[in-house]
């Protein structure tokens, strides 16, 4: 089968959806498809200069982009003329975007069947940049439901987004494929350095690990660390990820204390997989979620969390089961969850086993193998 990904961005961008696209693509080369990416020549930061390359086994192609309206949306038609090929499945990534336009339109022309994750782009304006405010006005009035009709399947990575897209199709073109988690993590790192290398020598570690974006609420964690460290001296606080507009105001604030630290982006499976099993809690203090990668990763790694209850959060993770949950800015009841782990031994053992057990239906081979399914769906219907 020859098959194409479409997205705003590709490696070495860091993101969810990035991920997701490169353990679906590098898979699918395994089974031995041809598994190509469009994406924009943007890595969110600066213009790239390598447009054609090989990752994994993917052929990379990035497209110039015309303009750019935000650190995460940027505007490129060429991908019009510039989409060359003739393909069986083309899946494209992220609702309310122009390109999931263009390449339903380019599906009509050439021919080929249109899969696409919407990644549950839905929400207000709140953490929007001014710009961008019209645009998703016409979005969720006009733009989703045109897109959608040029799409053979959509899938949602949670059932929250259900109500949301039965707006702009009907019931029996949408289905439900969660995110995954990498086989790695649920192996047991020999020899974990990472808190000598990071020189951390508290006996506990609160991590946050994603995006330091506004939305993920990382200086709500570090509001909270600092009211810890007040009275605690043996928990270290660690944000572990790329700036997209936090990280000045995180530093800020924990600078005086030299149980945190922010330590910046890690790549490499086996080095987040350190990490994550180094320590003893994941906090996911955030406005809003689709369904985060780092919800499964921290289960398959065995941490209990303490979470928002947003989005497609409570569908994966059920209180006190797999952690506790903290409403967005209630810091008084993100600090108590937090310690409430920490300080109870057998209550966290516990939930890391329940997480463990629940991570393994997240395994990337099995959710590969969903999609696998509808593309093979789609084909045999051409």
């Amino acid at each position: 089968m020859k098959i194409a990904h479409i997205n705003m961005f590709y490696l070495p961008t860091f993101g969810g959806v990035e991920k997701v696209m490169q353990e679906l693509a590098e898979r699918q080369v395994k089974e031995g498809h041809e598994v190509h990416v469009f994406c924009c020549d943007s890595d969110k930061n600066q213009r790239l200069n390598v447009k054609e390359e090989i990752l994994g086994g993917v052929h990379v192609h990035r497209l110039p982009y015309w303009a750019r309206l935000s650190l995460n949306t940027f505007i490129w038609p060429s991908l019009l003329w510039k989409f060359k090929g003739d393909f069986d499945v083309v899946h494209s990534h992220v609702s309310g975007h122009d390109y999931i336009l263009f390449i339903g339109l380019l599906s009509k022309i050439k021919k080929f069947k249109h899969i696409h994750t919407t990644h549950c782009p839905w929400t207000d304006s709140s953490f929007r940049p001014k710009i961008l405010r019209p645009f998703l006005f016409l979005n969720n009035l006009l733009m989703n439901k045109f897109s959608f009709r040029f799409v053979d399947k959509i899938i949602a990575i949670t059932p929250w987004e259900n109500s949301i897209l039965e707006k702009y199709a009907p019931k029996e073109k949408i289905k439900v494929i969660p995110n995954g988690t990498d086989k790695i993590l649920y192996e047991k790192v020999k020899n974990n350095k990472f808190k000598e290398k990071n020189k951390i020598k508290e006996k506990k570690l609160v991590l946050f690990f994603g995006r330091l974006n506004p939305t993920k609420g990382p200086e709500k964690l570090a509001q909270v660390a600092v009211n810890i460290s007040k009275k605690r001296k043996d928990i270290a606080f660690v944000w572990v990820g790329p700036d997209e507009g936090k990280v000045d105001e995180v530093k800020k604030l924990i600078k005086p204390y030299k149980n945190m630290k922010y330590i910046g982006a890690i790549r490499g499976k086996e080095n987040i997989a350190e990490m994550y099993q180094s320590a003893d809690i994941y906090v996911l203090p955030s406005y809003r979620e689709g369904l985060p990668l780092t919800l499964f990763e921290a289960m398959a790694s065995g941490l209990p969390i303490v979470a928002s209850p947003v989005n497609g959060i409570p569908f994966e993770m059920k209180d006190p089961e797999n952690g506790f949950f903290s409403d967005y800015g209630d810091l008084e009841s993100l600090e108590k969850n937090i310690l409430k782990i920490l300080d109870n031994k057998k209550l966290a053992e516990k939930i890391s086993k329940n997480n463990f057990k629940k991570s393994l239906d997240y395994d990337w081979d099995k959710i590969s193998k969903k999609y696998m399914k509808e593309y093979k769906l789609l084909v045999k219907n051409k």
